[in-house]
């Protein structure tokens, strides 16, 4: 026993040690082997791009306190690919705001832009990754039509992005590669060209898409099925904030046909989903359509991974109480691939199960089958782990590429279990 003491290496050979050593060896393995090569799913820890599965990325919330990159969401689920033949009102639909608002847009002619962003990528991507719903300004610039942020409003070129048929273009370009595909745009409209608008899209090439303002339904009556629309080849909604274009240029004057919360700072109060002024109550029930915005007056890049998380989701509970348990069709959000794991995307999953088949996930519903038999598939937490310090720059396997943090490095911190059994074992083995 006294040599024993003397020699403190013989402790190895006790079973307490013998358990530490394991314990280590478990602690890591288990670290070194984690997913990657496209396997990572959602909230899985990752370190590139390329170890998460496809529609995902690699990405991190530190606004959240989420600093561990995760697998992210960046592709929505179509709902139509699963229930299919209802009318287009029962589904809920994605939308960006200020979808044109793209940090990577070049400046206009040498001027220095002087404004805010919305979003991270561009139309072409955001129709690709599941947006459906475009929310585009459009102005008297330059002897043309342009997208804009107002100055008073005005459009000015530190202010202006590009003319709008290049973005209606792309719109033409997708619905043509996608015949099955219906996309919604709402105009805030300070056009005052006589048949501007018209003019526009019809150079556009998307007046064959066009859905006709007269047979739009009236006050709360349901829209035509999503099949109906696609045989007859209605696949473009457009929407405008003058009120006076629907009599005009036969463009469906919004607040007509929608019901509406407020936009800004107003909309993003937890616990209270007030009606945009414009728009009847949310509970009239004089509408069929209802669009939730949800973004604040000033965007922030940093803090939409926050925004369009856990607090997206309980202001969506919000407004569906707000308007009667009627579920909104449309979720205006900015930077809508920003997220601490799931984000708008599994909000949007759980909007369109319950109102499609009354399924916790849009992905639980089953085609054929009775109101409420739901597939057993599990919903991700919308809570990733928080433990480790490092931030990351990433593009994922979606269509979109996105710069979510300005540093492209990677600090792994020791787990500190691992940490104190080391230096334990070191203490009585040197």
């Amino acid at each position: 026993m006294l040599a024993c003491f003397a020699d403190h290496r013989c402790l190895c050979n006790t079973p307490v040690f013998q358990y530490l050593f394991l314990l280590l060896f478990a602690l890591l393995v288990t670290g070194s082997t984690a997913c990657s090569n496209g396997n990572c799913q959602v909230l899985e820890a990752c370190t590139v791009a390329t170890d998460c599965a496809s529609g995902l990325y690699c990405g991190n919330c530190p606004a959240s306190g989420a600093t561990q990159p995760i697998c992210t969401r960046g592709q929505a689920i179509i709902p139509i690919t699963i229930i299919d033949g209802l009318p287009f009102n029962k589904y809920t639909w994605l939308v960006t705001h200020n979808s044109f608002s793209n940090v990577a847009a070049p400046p206009v002619a040498g001027v220095q832009r002087l404004t805010f962003y919305n979003q991270e990528d561009s139309v072409t991507n955001q129709l690709n990754n599941g947006v459906r719903g475009l929310m585009l300004d459009m102005y008297d610039f330059q002897n043309d039509i342009w997208l804009c942020h107002s100055f008073k409003g005005q459009c000015y070129n530190f202010t202006a992005f590009q003319p709008a048929i290049d973005v209606l273009k792309e719109v033409e370009a997708f619905l043509s590669a996608n015949p099955t595909q219906i996309v919604t745009i709402i105009i805030e409209d300070y056009v005052h060209t006589p048949k501007g608008l018209t003019n526009l899209f019809m150079s556009a090439g998307l007046d064959k898409y066009w859905f006709p303002v007269n047979k739009m339904p009236k006050k709360s009556d349901d829209w035509p099925t999503v099949t109906e629309m696609v045989q007859q080849n209605y696949r473009l909604l457009v929407f405008t904030s003058d009120s006076s274009k629907e009599a005009k240029e036969g463009i469906a004057y919004q607040w007509k046909y929608f019901l509406e919360n407020e936009p800004g700072d107003p909309g993003v109060v937890q616990g209270s989903c007030p009606n945009r002024k414009e728009s009847k109550p949310l509970n009239s029930k004089s509408a069929s359509l209802f669009l939730q915005n949800y973004f604040p007056t000033f965007p922030v890049e940093a803090d939409a991974c926050k925004e369009n998380s856990a607090p997206l989701a309980a202001m969506v509970g919000t407004c569906y109480k707000a308007a009667g348990n009627l579920m909104p069709n449309f979720l205006a959000v900015n930077f809508y691939m920003r997220s601490n794991g799931g984000g708008v995307f599994d909000i949007v999953d759980r909007m369109n199960g319950q109102t499609l088949c009354g399924c916790n996930t849009v992905t639980a519903c089953q085609a054929g089958a009775p109101f409420g038999s739901c597939k057993n598939v599990a919903v991700p937490s919308q809570n990733p782990p928080t433990n480790t310090t490092g931030s990351f720059t990433g593009s994922g396997s979606f269509t979109g590429s996105v710069q979510f943090s300005r540093s492209a490095s990677t600090v792994q911190s020791l787990n500190p279990l691992v940490f104190f059994l080391v230096s334990f074992l070191l203490a009585f083995w040197l």
